[in-house]
């Protein structure tokens, strides 16, 4: 895996993943409130539309819910949802790569579970 290979996910997918991530990790636990899409634009140096459209792929997959005039909610099993999803992205799409990267750099397993011979 190369930062060009990272390079070549849209920037909606970033954002849609670090969200992702942030409700995996806790930051934002099922039923509290994501922040706006102008506040989440500000804080990650991108483009409002470009954040609207990241939270749009999380409604569609009913991750999140919108509550008319008062934002965006984390929504109900959301977490375990997420999970599995990230899951499948994580064993179909990243490690392979990272497998044959492993593989390529002739990188065995003691040293990369950082198991250094003494």
């Amino acid at each position: 895996m190369t930062a060009a290979s990272f390079d070549e996910i849209p920037v909606y997918l970033r954002l849609r993943g670090i969200l992702a991530i942030e409700i995996i990790e806790g930051k934002y636990k099922e039923g509290d409130q994501l922040p706006s899409v102008r506040a989440f634009a500000a804080a990650t140096g991108t483009n409002p539309l470009t954040v609207a459209k990241a939270y749009q792929t999380l409604q569609d997959d009913g991750h999140v819910v919108v509550k008319r005039g008062v934002g965006m909610f984390v929504a109900p099993g959301a977490l375990q949802a997420l999970k599995v999803q990230e899951r499948e992205v994580f064993l179909n799409r990243i490690w392979p790569r990272m497998r044959n990267l492993i593989d390529r750099l002739d990188i065995d397993i003691d040293e990369l579970m950082g198991h250094h011979p003494a």
